[in-house]
């Protein structure tokens, strides 16, 4: 077997050479399994416990998050019992199933191929990787969508341009999970993480009438994508690529021959391309009547917020896309006569499933490690607990915002949900620093800074697993190391780059979003009568 890099050296070839001399991945999650026992044991002998920021039991008092043993007699029976739903319920799952059903036929009917040819034949290969990074972190409007469309994309797109496939495939997962709240819009996650930063000024009582800015964040964010680009083009092209030994199909089972990227096209490609074109302009539409017909079935119109109008149809893209991918494959093929009849599709259809038996064999090891370390509560101890400390440390601001950051980096390793990170932390990030005059702005914007930087480095991050699939499929010798050893750098870098950003927004003062400031006073008791 080839080497893995061209000369793996230094910390990064020691990652990768350590990396991939572990077990297989479906291995090492069930040794994580067991050590996760042996630990939830032993936190529980201990009475390891926090008390909860936020929830209180029936007769008011604070509820108390105790360490539950693995082995209990309702967890055991949990296990076992559970276990079917426990791995069809993982949540990346079903939208990576249901999106490769649709993009297997666009790929095996040349779709993918003669696309992705035509969009790099003659373009500028250097502006590539700028452009995937852009797209990618756009694309988190798309949430789970992106990571099941975007990424493997990359790696077409990648290796049309005579690139290697697998510094696409990390460039997009750079975008899209460690530039996780970096975006030019507000979007959903921005409606639920300042839901539960409305939550926690008004459990803290404050600030009585507080209300959340849903694009309290949108400057900050919009700047958060400014300067993770260049890292990530950065890191792509200087650091990662030249890294990787030179890319020959004979090497893994890439996704189509894709031939010469400047070679002209084909009369039948283009009349394919032609009727794959009409079809995706066609589900487009059908997905705006659906916004905009009567009834408006892809519309939230009772919800209580404006943004969050829109869930619906940030929901449905998975389907969208499958749709997309399926009609426009389909067309493709019978213009380019790749397609013979709708036996073909369905053969199409079941090679992409196949493609994917490893990832469901390591979803089914990650499913239940995930599940088990949520039911251990562990998790919630470690980041209640290290709240705390964060809190009595009486550091000055600027080493405060550092090392909440940080804080919500080294948390992320463990708990993957934003949403139930920041539910956690926010009762006591939010008023702490309230009092030392930072608007709760600011410490959603520090928090979602520490919260995208590490994404793309633990395994515990759902999409992780998907990932490594994507890659062994241009090259099987792609271990757990070597993913692990070309995210570290992006990881590092953009860890950086928004430490910089945060510590400049501070100095500078600058609004975080429209009518959002980083400096706050706590509103003053309004003055009784005057004393005739």
């Amino acid at each position: 077997m080839a080497e893995a890099t061209q000369g793996a050296k230094g910390f990064l070839g020691w990652v990768e050479r350590s990396g991939n001399k572990l077990p297989d991945p479906v291995f090492i999650f069930f040794w994580l399994i067991g050590i996760l026992i042996a630990f939830s044991v032993g936190a529980a002998l201990m009475g390891y416990s926090a008390q909860h920021p936020t929830q209180l039991d029936e007769a008011g008092n604070p509820v108390i998050i105790s360490a539950v043993s693995l082995l209990s007699p309702d967890n055991i029976r949990r296990l076992w019992v559970e276990m079917p739903q426990t791995f069809t319920h993982f949540h990346p799952l079903g939208y990576v199933l249901v999106v490769m059903l649709g993009a297997g036929v666009a790929e095996r009917s040349g779709l993918f191929a003669s696309a992705m040819r035509q969009a790099v034949r003659g373009a500028p290969k250097f502006l590539l990787t700028p452009a995937v990074a852009f797209v990618a972190m756009m694309g988190n409007l798309a949430a789970d969508a992106a990571y099941v469309v975007l990424i493997p994309l990359a790696a077409v797109l990648y290796a049309a341009a005579g690139r290697h496939p697998i510094a696409g495939i990390t460039a997009a997962f750079a975008g899209v999970s460690g530039g996780f709240s970096a975006n030019l819009l507000p979007g959903q996650l921005d409606a639920l993480l300042f839901g539960i930063t409305q939550a926690a000024v008004e459990a803290s009582g404050l600030h009585p009438g507080w209300v959340a800015n849903i694009a309290g964040n949108w400057f900050f964010i919009a700047a958060m994508l400014i300067v993770f680009l260049p890292v990530i083009w950065f890191v792509t092209d200087v650091i990662v690529e030249p890294r990787l030994k030179r890319f020959s199909p004979a090497d893994g089972e890439a996704m189509t021959n894709l031939g010469d990227a400047d070679a002209p096209l084909k009369p039948e490609e283009k009349k394919g391309l032609g009727a794959a074109g009409i079809a995706t302009l066609l589900i487009i539409a059908l997905w705006v009547v659906f916004v905009f017909m009567p009834g408006t079935p892809l519309i939230d119109e009772e919800a209580p917020i404006p943004e969050a109008r829109l869930t619906p149809l940030y929901q449905s893209l998975v389907a969208g896309f499958f749709l997309l991918f399926f009609v426009s494959g389909w067309a493709y093929g019978a213009a380019a006569g790749t397609i013979k009849n709708h036996r073909d599709v369905v053969k199409m259809m079941a090679a992409s499933m196949a493609d994917l038996a490893y990832y469901l064999v390591l979803a089914f090891a990650a499913a239940h490690f995930v599940a088990m370390f949520n039911w251990s509560n562990l998790g919630l101890i470690f980041a209640v607990q290290g709240a705390g400390a964060i809190e009595q440390s009486g550091l000055p601001l600027p080493a405060l915002l550092v090392l909440i950051v940080l804080f919500a980096a080294g948390i992320n390793l463990f708990i993957g949900s934003a949403s139930a990170k920041w539910a956690l932390l926010a009762p006591v990030v939010v008023p702490m620093l309230m009092l030392l005059n930072v608007s709760p702005e600011m410490s959603t914007a520090a928090y979602r800074v520490g919260d995208s930087v590490t994404n793309i480095i633990t395994p515990l991050m759902v999409y992780f697993p998907l990932v490594l699939t994507f890659a062994q499929r241009w090259r099987t010798d792609f271990g757990l190391g070597s993913l692990t050893a070309a995210m570290l750098p992006y990881s590092f870098w953009l860890m950086l780059a928004g430490l910089g950003l945060t510590f400049a927004w501070v100095f500078l003062d600058l609004p975080l979003g429209p009518g959002a400031m980083v400096d706050y006073t706590l509103p003053t008791a309004p003055a009784g009568p005057a004393t005739p």
